[in-house]
């Protein structure tokens, strides 16, 4: 399994990381997209490890909380050969400060989610969210106390915008607390938002991108086919109102790309969609997801192989989409070397 260093830390995370999103089974659709136990988590954990995918991701509000128990007894024993990534600051509870980024929510929930986890410190702990109403000097200085402590080791964001993690990051470098080193951002073949600012900024700050959803919310899974309609019992009539749009035409055109550079390599469309992922700047790692062995034994295959530059660059022309101002070069390209080191 290649690693590559998350960000600026030094630090080196597997390229394929396990999104825990699918343990415990317990709450509303958003919060619970699987139902594994402890006995099934604990068999997709041993094929993960025997695969070098030691970097597993969950959050304090996946299956309200019950994702970290399950991830927790799935790897107690074998702490010392896993990552454990965790993400706080979304609502978790009825009361007043259930929720955001205050020293007071930060805290607690850091607390909850170790005793959850069953260990006594996170690898990477990360803000599910931008909290507007707490100044980022108070959030940069509890998460660096975290970090002193010895209960986080590294500290990331998921879902900022630019500014936010520009803002966060200029708090850190001038009292000198702890910098976020990961982004865990969207970012698949019908999702290349990310390319327009935070993958710059990523580049620039040191960031490293810990990719969720790549398979654009099981939308390039190779079930959907221009012209068929889904297969019974799918999922994506229940997710489609939470995954971020895609014009229909476009998501057909990447899918029919992806399954040309599927048959051309004997890969299958998922394996090709990661894969080209793992090409991109900045990307440390892609978070695959699994409810059964059989779908981790198949994002597993993204790894260990590569495309053709022309079966990528193909994939590229099918999936571009033109940027919104200012990322649009309206100057027709005349000065775009000098904006962006990505150009």
């Amino acid at each position: 399994m290649e690693h590559r260093y998350l960000g600026h830390s030094g630090f080196k995370v597997p390229v394929l990381g396990f999104g825990a999103g699918t343990f415990g089974g317990k709450g509303p659709l958003f919060s619970a997209w699987g139902n594994s136990g402890v006995d099934e988590a604990r068999r997709l954990v041993d094929l993960c490890l025997e695969a070098g995918v030691t970097l597993f991701d969950t959050a304090d509000v996946y299956s309200d909380g019950a994702s970290e128990d399950v991830l927790g007894a799935a790897v107690a024993g074998r702490r010392d050969q896993v990552i454990l990534s965790t993400k706080v600051s979304l609502r978790t509870g009825e009361g007043a400060n259930d929720v955001g980024a205050s020293r007071h929510h930060l805290v607690r929930a850091v607390e909850q989610s170790l005793k959850r986890l069953g260990t006594d410190y996170i690898d990477l702990l990360q803000l599910h969210h931008f909290d507007a109403m707490t100044p980022v000097e108070q959030v940069m200085a509890t998460l660096d106390d975290l970090v002193r402590s010895g209960k986080v080791r590294y500290i990331g964001a998921s879902n900022y915008s630019g500014w936010q993690l520009m803002k966060s990051l200029a708090a850190a470098d001038r009292y000198g607390y702890s910098r976020f080193v990961a982004n865990q951002t969207y970012y698949s073949l019908i999702g290349r938002d990310y390319e327009w600012e935070l993958m710059p900024l990523g580049q620039d700050q040191g960031l490293g991108a810990l990719v969720w959803s790549p398979l654009g919310w099981g939308r390039l899974t190779g079930k959907i086919r221009r012209g068929q309609p889904l297969p019974e019992g799918s999922r994506l009539h229940e997710t489609a109102g939470f995954a971020p749009p895609v014009e229909e035409e476009r998501l057909y055109n990447v899918v029919d790309a992806l399954l040309t550079v599927a048959e051309e390599t004997g890969k299958t469309v998922p394996q090709v969609a990661i894969n080209w992922l793992l090409r991109r700047p900045t990307v440390s790692s892609v978070l695959i997801g699994a409810r059964n062995e059989q779908q981790l034994r198949d994002n597993l295959g993204a790894v260990g192989w590569s495309m053709t530059e022309e079966q990528a660059a193909r994939l590229d022309k099918a999936s571009a989409v033109t940027p919104p101002y200012p990322y649009y070069p309206y100057w027709n390209g005349q000065f775009a070397e000098r904006t962006s080191p990505l150009v």
